[in-house]
């Protein structure tokens, strides 16, 4: 892979997200989309981890479970849920390692059924409580279609109002690239919230 491949966003997040999760966890996938993330994760976790995975169309979840089932990744820890991601606290339980975000609209869907960011930011809210320390919360942006650049925005407030004694917020975009290029948000929860008073730097 060269360096241009790992500096998209998307592979820079799947690059983080594998420094942090391991065989056995708990992870979830809050926008399933065509299913690539929901498909890392599995390959990560592996038949003894857990994974929930939500989407509100139908075709996204099909189209996830078809992926798993070609890839030879369908695990019974596996949990599909037509659900918004907002709703995510009834469902998962907090000691999740990571949650993973694609915002935006399904590629090859309706364009006009999207994310949204009042229920984006209602489920970032309830992922802070869920995910475990030395875990982490994924958001890849896309300001580029109808609706995106406002959602980008907010989450990008959103996260930097996140404590930084227990949380620490990097983003990766491309500076030279077009203000519409998607990028990552990615919040990494401290393991101690009184080392990284002592050390600011730490991870």
């Amino acid at each position: 892979m060269d360096s241009s491949e790992c500096s998209r966003p998307l592979v820079c997040a799947h690059a983080w997200v594998a420094s942090v999760v391991q065989t056995g966890d708990y992870v979830v996938d809050a926008t399933a989309g065509n299913g690539h993330d929901t498909l890392f994760l599995a390959r990560l976790v592996g038949p003894h981890g857990q994974i929930d995975v939500f989407d509100i169309q139908e075709a996204a979840l099909i189209s996830t479970q078809q992926r798993l089932v070609h890839a030879n990744c369908w695990y019974p820890g596996i949990r599909f849920h037509a659900l918004s991601h907002s709703h995510m606290a009834t469902i998962v339980k907090p000691g999740v390692r990571c949650i993973m975000f694609n915002l935006g609209y399904l590629p090859g869907g309706d364009h006009n059924i999207r994310t949204q960011a009042e229920s984006t930011l209602t489920a970032l809210e309830q992922a802070i409580k869920l995910v475990t320390p030395g875990g982490l919360i994924s958001v890849v942006c896309y300001p580029g279609h109808h609706g995106g650049r406002e959602e980008s925005e907010l989450v990008s407030e959103w996260m930097k109002k996140l404590d930084p004694h227990s949380w620490r917020v990097s983003q990766v975009a491309h500076w030279n690239a077009p203000g519409d290029a998607p990028f990552l948000l990615a919040a990494f929860r401290l393991h101690s919230a009184s080392k990284a008073k002592d050390n600011p730097a730490s991870f």
